[in-house]
């Protein structure tokens, strides 16, 4: 299968591509800049040095790709339109590329459902999550609008609290609710539940949650 990452040289990018190639995948890497890359990673990816808020620019990146994955994110704080920006240009570039499948990664704590415990649901996502990441949840927010208004088929991959404990090969998901007790999620986990949902047409306009 051919797909391309975006976030690639991110913890959660980073285990795409080494899972991708894992699976013989055909795998391309968009990143800024390639030596933020892994010696190692780069002889086996195709690497585009591209800015993901330019259409133009990686559209070369996602012709004739099956899938297209996405692990972009921001680190900071105060508000951010990276989601919104470079969502907005995958799906632009797609478009004019005729391909349709889009995974991305969202966050379990910006939504408050029934599939929560009453602490969760109603005290610890509403009081103390969703205010300290706001700004970044908006971003989110604004790119899941983004996405279930175009014609991808779309799957939003929503992990608890990211971590780096590694693959653990037993996480849990659920479709269109919070995964009960779910804590945190690996990036490893994360990585693989993606991968695995690349060809999973139930989760099509979706989303699916995971954690470890």
């Amino acid at each position: 299968m051919r797909i391309t990452v975006f976030g690639a040289s991110g913890g959660t990018g980073l285990e795409l591509l080494r899972q991708g190639l894992d699976r013989a995948h055909q795998v391309t890497a968009v990143v800024r800049r390639a030596d933020r890359l892994p010696a190692e990673l780069r002889e086996r990816l195709d690497v585009v040095a591209a800015d993901v808020m330019d259409p133009a620019a990686i559209a070369p990146a996602v012709q004739g790709r099956d899938a297209v994955l996405s692990a972009l994110g921001s680190r900071e704080r105060g508000p951010t339109t990276v989601q919104t920006g470079g969502i907005g240009s995958i799906l632009t570039a797609m478009r004019g590329a005729g391909v349709r499948r889009l995974l991305t990664v969202g966050a379990a704590g910006m939504v408050a459902d029934p599939g929560d415990g009453p602490l969760t649901r109603y005290v610890l996502k509403p009081l103390v999550i969703q205010r300290l990441f706001r700004h970044s949840y908006a971003d989110l927010a604004e790119a899941e609008r983004l996405l279930r208004a175009s014609e991808a088929d779309w799957t939003i991959v929503r992990p608890a609290r990211l971590t780096d404990a590694g693959r653990t090969n037993h996480y849990r998901t659920a479709l269109d609710h919070s995964v009960r007790g779910g804590l945190s999620t690996t990036r490893a986990d994360l990585a693989d539940c993606m991968l695995e949902l690349i060809a999973d047409r139930t989760s099509v306009r979706h989303v699916v949650s995971v954690a470890s």
